[in-house]
């Protein structure tokens, strides 16, 4: 099993992964800009492993096989597992948020599940919208946190990701986000990154 992980694509895959539980981590421990820092980098490991795993030449079909296997079940722990973690310690572990936590882990299980099965519709197409942007979306939006109180942010943040949801799973397509979008990415991390670390830095 070990063998596989010598895998470049599939290293890059585990990067993310521990980016994703370091996110987790913080996220319970109510540090809420460095948890997004990590699941923003977990975004751009999920993309990058499948950037390297094309241009590498020679890959065996276990090797593709295990790391389809192995990113699609990273992206539930980074896509799934984290803002529902996220939602649940922002809103103080109240049972109101439990719903919303399930529902956000059901609709990465299932949408995931349909991904595994049915892939792209075509090379640049996903049928509903992937599941990466809803983190992405949820790092901008929480930029504006501390211009309302915490009770009305809450409710926000409960009504986006229940939003989100939705669209992941309506059949619609959207395009796949790949090639220059990838420096767009780089760039949005990195502007986040320093971001989110000037508002650690200055809540210290």
């Amino acid at each position: 099993m070990l063998s596989f992980v010598k895998d470049l694509p599939n290293i890059c895959s585990l990067a993310g992964l521990l980016c994703a539980v370091l996110g987790i981590y913080y996220a319970i421990l109510g540090n809420f800009p460095v948890a997004i820092i990590g699941v923003l980098w977990a975004v751009l490991f999920d993309w990058a492993d499948g950037i390297i795993a094309r241009q590498i030449t020679g890959r065996t079909d276990h090797q593709r096989s295990f790391g389809g296997q192995l990113d699609s079940l990273i992206d539930i722990i980074s896509f799934g597992i984290f803002p529902a973690v996220f939602l649940l310690s922002y809103g103080k572990f109240s049972p109101w948020f439990l719903p919303g936590a399930f529902l956000i882990v059901a609709t990465s299980a299932i949408r995931l599940s349909y991904f595994n099965i049915f892939g792209l519709v075509d090379d640049k197409t996903y049928m509903g919208l992937a599941l990466d942007n809803n983190v992405i979306i949820l790092a901008f939006v929480f930029l504006f946190e501390g211009f309302v109180n915490h009770t009305v942010f809450s409710i926000i943040l409960y009504v986006l990701l229940v939003v989100l949801l939705v669209f992941n799973l309506v059949p619609v397509r959207t395009p796949k986000f790949s090639g220059k979008w990838f420096y767009v990415l780089v760039s949005y991390t990195l502007a986040l990154t320093l971001i989110y670390s000037w508002v650690q830095w200055n809540s210290v």
